[in-house]
């Protein structure tokens, strides 16, 4: 089996959390959408990640440019984070479009 790219793995780990988060807070518009440090946070034990060969902020740049995630709302201040909020980023249909395909080409036996 040939070596996973490590900047398409962060991607699709990206996209699945924020899929997750979109699911686990639907009707919430606030919660469905994670700031940048919660992506980090989420992922700083990913491989990719933990051996340096991809960087989030360089992932979500690209996945934001390519139409895969997209920023939401205004940065207000959010009573469930006892904060203010910074940018937030949610994922687009494209988005889950190119997650579904992904994970569907990773449960295919070879």
């Amino acid at each position: 089996m040939p070596a996973q790219d490590p900047l398409r793995a962060t991607f699709v780990a990206i996209l699945k959390q924020l899929n997750r988060a979109e699911s686990r807070h639907e009707g919430d518009s606030t919660e469905q959408a994670l700031e940048l440090g919660e992506i980090q946070s989420r992922l700083s034990d990913f491989w990719a990640v933990k051996n340096g060969s991809a960087r989030i902020p360089l992932a979500v740049g690209l996945l934001l440019r390519n139409g895969m995630i997209e920023v939401a709302g205004d940065s207000d201040y959010s009573w469930q984070r006892q904060r203010d909020v910074a940018t937030r980023y949610q994922i687009t249909v494209t988005g889950k479009q190119f997650l579904m395909e992904a994970l569907e080409k990773s449960d295919r036996v070879g």
